[in-house]
């Protein structure tokens, strides 16, 4: 199994970094309905902190901990499950949504498990 590209695995981060920026912006100065407000302020904040873990996986390959590639999937996928069904909810779906926004949490665990996995590849490498 191969992962992307580091350099696919950085724009895609890139591009997870500028929607959580906008939508916390977006939350913090458009949205009136205060828990709509933070539901979009809680996925903007996963969905950065989970923007720095996929860069902090790219340092990792960089560094000679090559099973780190697999850990952008569950970080970008994660955000995308987690930060998508909050913003969903924020603009009127069903709250039932809210039900999927754990699967997006259990993705980024796994995503820092592998990342804790993967750092351990940098000892056989020194």
């Amino acid at each position: 199994m191969r992962g992307l590209p580091r350099r696919d695995w950085l724009a895609l981060a890139a591009i997870n970094g500028f929607s959580a920026i906008a939508m916390g912006a977006f939350a913090a100065h458009a949205v009136k309905d205060p828990k709509a407000a933070e539901w979009i302020r809680t996925g903007a904040q996963y969905a950065f902190c989970h923007t720095m873990a996929t860069f902090a996986s790219a340092a990792l390959m960089g560094m000679g901990a090559p099973r780190a590639r697999f850990a952008p999937a569950f970080f970008l996928t994660g955000s995308v499950i987690f930060a998508g069904t909050l913003y969903a909810m924020a603009f009127g779906a069903p709250r039932w949504l809210g039900a999927v926004t754990p699967v997006g949490g259990v993705l980024f665990l796994i995503g820092w498990a592998w990342l804790a996995v993967s750092a351990r590849d940098l000892d056989r490498s020194s």
